[in-house]
């Protein structure tokens, strides 16, 4: 009877690690799944109130006898469940990273969780305050600015689905822009990235933030500015916190780094100290003395007669 092959013993402990990996991938997945569908089917019955409320930065500045429309057959009924669903997501935001933080992190060293870590918590926040800033802050100002300069004889009436994507896709930009100190912090430590190189560029820094609100707000000097200025302020944020943190790097890479520093010079043998010498030809001599030395001793220690006693004799006496 065959025995087991051991390669194949070991071809399966291999899978075995990788197998269990993906299945708590897949039910972190499922969970996450699971937890959008219940937020979901919680503001489902309130679909229609949400989008109302959504709407409220441009209705307060329509002018009177005009409101919004929609010009398509089932806007009225998929875009207030489209608000809902992104609202989900948004929503289980915070337990989506609880997921992926259970999966990371028996994977990581105990400094890189508590690095980790409060980079989730504070990307989160971060987020929702970018989401908060650009709704009660840059919205209004956005759409009284656009329903002030309608030329006249023009009925502002903004269709929902093209209202629904404008205001989303104003969230995401900013809430992805207030994640400027956490990406800062997240390079510096990797090493990719220097606070003070970073400081140095602060111009070419400027310029990209007002080129970046350019491209994902609207064409207006407004939104670019209420985008790029938030930019700027968090770029600062980043850059204090990357050097409060900088410190406990250097002090952790400092006994790597000085490690050669500590190599004495001078070493010491079991009979004498001397100097490392950079000749081949030295060093060898100095190795051949010093067996020599050994030899020479152990000798001795073969023949006590010929060690030197008490009396100051190394001979034997004569009767």
């Amino acid at each position: 009877m065959k025995g087991p092959d051991p390669f194949e013993e070991e071809e399966r402990a291999r899978e075995m690690p990788l197998v269990a990996h993906l299945a708590e991938l897949r039910d972190r997945l499922l969970r996450m799944v699971l937890a959008v569908a219940v937020v979901f089917l919680a503001l489902a019955p309130f679909a229609q109130e949400l989008y109302t409320w959504l709407a409220q930065p441009l209705m307060v500045h329509l002018p009177e006898g005009t409101s919004m429309i929609a010009t398509r057959v089932a806007s009225p009924f998929l875009t207030p469940f489209k608000l809902t669903l992104v609202m989900a997501v948004m929503l289980a935001i915070p337990y989506i990273f609880h997921q992926i933080w259970g999966f990371v992190a028996p994977g990581l060293y105990r400094n890189e969780r508590r690095l980790v870590l409060p980079l989730l918590v504070s990307s989160t926040v971060l987020f929702y305050a970018g989401v908060a800033f650009a709704y009660f802050i840059v919205l209004p100002v956005i759409f009284q600015f656009f329903t002030s300069v309608a030329p006249q004889g023009v009925a502002v009436m903004t269709d929902i689905s093209e209202y629904l994507d404008f205001v989303l896709k104003m969230f995401f930009a900013f809430g992805i822009a207030f994640e400027v100190p956490v990406a800062i912090v997240l390079l510096t430590r990797a090493g990719v990235l220097d606070p003070d190189d970073l400081a140095a560029k602060r111009p070419y820094i400027i310029v990209a933030a007002f080129v970046i609100g350019m491209l994902l707000t609207p064409p207006d000097v407004i939104s670019q500015s209420l985008l790029a200025v938030p930019v700027l302020l968090l770029f600062e944020l980043g850059l204090i916190v990357a050097r409060r943190l900088r410190p406990e790097q250097a002090t952790e890479a400092a006994p790597t780094e000085s490690a050669p520093a500590t190599t004495p010079s001078v070493i010491k043998t079991g009979y004498e100290e001397y100097d490392p010498v950079v000749d081949e030809e030295d060093l060898e001599r100095e190795l051949d003395r010093a067996e020599a030395e050994e030899e020479a001793l152990e000798k001795g220690d073969r023949d006590p007669g010929r060690r030197r006693g008490p009396g100051g004799s190394g001979d034997k006496g004569k009767d």
